[in-house]
């Protein structure tokens, strides 16, 4: 019987039960509960508790929506959750605490600070490729801010989505603390309510849906998007272990299936073949020499995105490309990592993002050309550069505009919570990780403390030429220049 109201409550979830819902929140936020750091602490612990008490119920879901290998699934949500807890129970305090800053002559005598208070209500909607951390990561952040929080997990992980909102249920603030399971219809009827914030991780079609309803409230938002996230391959370094970077930071990441997963090779013409040698080598290692039999990768989520995939890898002009891999088994949802070399800038592949193992790579004539077809696009969510020539590492880092960007290596600069995680440009707006995440569920309230002493005539009219000199003196900040207002004669 409880299931079937679960069902029918999933079913009665319109606009009407969202603006409840909110409503809500609403009183819960107004009644001050979610402001206090004992009230932000209690629930960075119980996330805690709920992702170590429940790690292998975690990996089981994650295994049932994605297939994923444990140590994936260990490694990239559950640690990476529970690493993001610590952090903000160890730094909570500090944030929280009032930035003290400088003051002018302006406004002398005075002091200032910057407060930071948390928005309201919040609502998260998060991806399905890592639907334990991209749905909590960001939760930590608005808990750690003092938000009161509602989550839409992806309805296409739905044994993790399910399973978040029975542990949230259980271990968390009910009256601050929501889970709304479900699709479009519930995406929709949350997205036409109106929040303080709203952050957004998933693909740019639907970025641009989220943004358009969040304008009719003016309401913020937080877009973690994707992109064709490059790698730049240059000469003279050891491509075994360039190689196997670029592998896992692909394959060993989801089977592709990432926002952060290389999309595409550039290399030069006289390297490609022994690159191409280094990555067969080093991927027959790894999944063996029938890589759909590895319990090592990742399925392809659904038929969807498999149909998605085999369409690009098919495509006439990209067909012939395949140099390794290409295998595919649609009963099990499985392709097979693949590489293609030599594929034209005008094929599909090369004009979307891939979200799958498939691999193309570019050839140039020198490296250098490579900075030109990545800036010829969209800017990506990351860029990756291996190389040992130093001025070609500066001129990556100077000319090349992405969410971020590594070098001698791929993905890693996702697990540095010191480092703001987000895109540029198509590939998303605003970060979080660390105190970033605290810092977007936050305003910055700037706040000016005077006394009653030093009140100067010269802001009140009658207003004169001396009164004037003085004030343009001041807000310019010369000391001298104030000397000569205050003794010029009027």
């Amino acid at each position: 019987m409880a299931g079937a109201a679960q069902e029918e409550d999933k079913k009665l979830f319109d606009s009407g039960a969202a603006s409840t819902l909110v409503g809500e929140l609403r009183d819960a936020f107004a009644s001050g509960a979610t402001r206090g750091y004992r009230w932000r602490e209690s629930q960075l612990r119980g996330l805690l508790k709920m992702t170590d008490d429940h790690e292998q119920d975690i990996v089981a879901a994650l295994r049932s929506d994605l297939g994923k290998p444990e140590p994936e699934s260990v490694l990239y949500e559950v640690a990476m959750v529970r690493n993001a807890c610590k952090l903000a129970l160890k730094e909570l305090q500090h944030w929280m605490m009032p930035e003290k800053v400088k003051t002018s002559l302006t406004t002398f005598p005075s002091s200032a600070e910057i407060v930071s208070e948390p928005l309201g209500v919040v609502l998260i909607i998060s991806a399905w490729n890592y639907p334990y951390l991209l749905s909590l990561d960001p939760v930590v952040g608005a808990i750690a801010a003092g938000n009161a929080v509602v989550l839409k997990p992806s309805e296409l992980a739905p044994a993790t989505s399910a399973l978040i909102a029975k542990l949230v249920g259980e271990y968390m603030d009910s009256s601050s603390i929501r889970v709304v399971e479900g699709a479009v219809a519930e995406a929709t009827a949350l997205l036409e309510q109106k929040w303080d914030k709203i952050f957004y991780t998933g693909n740019g079609r639907v970025g641009r849906i989220v943004m358009a309803a969040a304008a009719k409230h003016l309401t913020p938002v937080v877009l973690e998007l994707g992109g064709k996230s490059p790698v730049v391959v240059d000469s003279g370094v050891n491509l075994q272990i360039a190689s196997r970077r670029i592998i896992v930071g692909k394959w060993g990441c989801n089977n592709g299936q990432a926002c952060v997963s290389p999309d595409y090779i550039i290399t030069t013409r006289d390297l490609a073949p022994k690159l191409v040698d280094a990555l067969k080598n080093e991927l027959e290692m790894f999944y063996g020499k029938n890589p759909l039999e590895s319990k090592d990768l990742s399925r392809i989520v659904n038929s969807n995105h498999f149909n998605r995939l085999t369409k690009l890898m098919d495509e006439d002009k990209v067909s012939d490309k395949v140099v390794y891999g290409g295998e595919r088994d649609p009963t099990k949802l499985q392709i097979a990592p693949t590489i293609l070399l030599d594929v034209p800038r005008n094929c599909l592949i090369m004009n979307e993002e891939i979200f799958g193992p498939l691999l193309p790579i570019l050839t140039v004539d020198k490296v250098e050309e490579s900075f030109d077809i990545i800036n010829s696009g969209g800017k990506p969510l990351a860029a990756y550069i291996f190389t040992n020539d130093k001025k070609l590492k500066e001129h990556f880092v100077k000319n090349v505009s992405a969410g971020g960007l590594v070098v001698n290596d791929t993905t890693v600069h996702v697990a540095v919570h010191t480092l703001p995680f987000g895109g540029v440009g198509q590939s998303g707006m605003g970060a979080y990780h660390g105190k970033f995440s605290f810092d977007a569920f936050s305003h910055k309230k700037a706040v000016v403390y005077r006394s009653f002493m030093g009140d100067a005539a010269m802001r009140y009219p009658p207003y004169t030429n001396g009164k004037l000199r003085l004030m343009k003196a001041l807000l310019g900040g010369s000391i001298l220049d104030i000397l000569r207002a205050i003794f010029r004669r009027s």
